[in-house]
């Protein structure tokens, strides 16, 4: 079942590659859908032992990863970088698989 609340991480700065934004430009979609799906910790189309471990990283601060079919067949990951020594995350990435 995909959950609905709010999950309690920070995202840190968030960025995208050109290749995501023009794939998601060509789809019609913006990026703020999915981050808020990946926030409230709809992980998207992953397994159900990579959702078990991002809700693990939720808590632990390890590296949180989502990965979503986008309009027209294309998929958009988006990558949370784990925290550093102060709890805190840095950066929030919005990429193409082939971008990794």
């Amino acid at each position: 079942m995909i959950k609905t609340v709010r999950i309690d991480f920070s995202s840190g700065r968030v960025v995208a590659t050109p290749g995501a934004l023009g794939a998601l430009q060509n789809a019609g979609q913006f990026p703020r859908e999915f981050l808020d799906r990946h926030a409230s910790g709809d992980w998207g189309d992953l397994s159900e032992g990579d959702r078990q471990l991002n809700d693990e990283a939720v808590k632990d601060g390890s590296r949180i990863f989502s990965s979503y079919a986008i309009r027209g067949g294309q998929t958009i990951w988006i990558i949370t970088e784990a925290a550093d020594e102060h709890c805190q995350r840095a950066a929030t990435t919005i990429l193409l698989p082939e971008e990794y």
